[in-house]
């Protein structure tokens, strides 16, 4: 069956999660603590972040989570924030985060939309963080599609933005392929009937995708080479 479509997962999928968060939420949590290292790492702790060595753990609500869910872990121990605050304040500073690459992306995406695939990105961040992230990676324009967790279309694991790029292009979902770093990613993409990729750029191990996906690639830049082999 040909591929009329990708979806995509924005960090750990076309962003190395690490590489981009890891630094960034080192300095968020510093700032948000008033520079109190002891709250910054107690506050790091409750988000699954090791403060020490910049990096997320594996079940870390940062890693799938929506900009309210990470709000609602820390809010407890930050008295002088209110939740709607802190939810701005969080999408506000992502939109500074410096961005890592998980592949060169211009050469892959020219080579996809030159397959007549319709393309979108589907996250669980906000809106306004994700149109930052790929415009600042000069990558927005590629896309027809671009929705995070406050877009009205639910978030994942929720299968409401899928869905949506679906009816919005009159796509049949078993011609699209949901590509992400989470299980997260995956449930989304199964519950619309999607093709469910995986990838190894975020935090993710393949033990823990390969139950959720069709396929577990290394990365997005082995797509070309999956839809040939599958003649897709």
């Amino acid at each position: 069956m040909k591929i009329a479509g990708i979806l995509f997962d924005k960090d750990g999928t076309l962003f190395d999660f690490q590489k981009t968060w890891g630094k960034w939420a080192k300095v968020f949590l510093s700032e948000i603590s008033n520079n109190n290292i002891e709250e910054a790492i107690k506050l790091g702790n409750h988000i699954g972040y090791n403060y020490r060595t910049e990096e997320f753990l594996s079940d870390s609500v940062v890693i799938a989570g929506t900009p309210k869910e990470i709000a609602n872990k820390i809010i407890s121990f930050l008295p002088k924030w209110n939740i709607i605050e802190l939810i701005n304040y969080i999408n506000e500073v992502a939109k500074s985060a410096e961005i890592m690459a998980a592949v060169p992306l211009k050469p892959l995406l020219i080579e996809l939309r030159a397959k007549g695939l319709k393309l979108g990105v589907a996250t669980n961040d906000g809106s306004l963080p994700a149109i930052a992230h790929l415009k600042s990676a000069e990558i927005f324009d590629f896309f027809d599609f671009v929705v995070g967790s406050d877009s009205g279309y639910g978030f994942k694991p929720n299968s409401g933005m899928q869905k949506e790029f679906c009816r919005r292009f009159k796509l049949k979902a078993e011609t699209v392929l949901m590509v992400g770093d989470s299980t997260h990613d995956l449930i989304a993409g199964r519950s619309a009937n999607m093709i469910c990729v995986g990838v190894l750029t975020g935090v993710a191990q393949k033990s823990e995708l390969n139950s959720y996906a069709d396929v577990v690639l290394n990365d997005i830049g082995e797509i070309p080479k999956f839809l040939i082999e599958n003649d897709c």
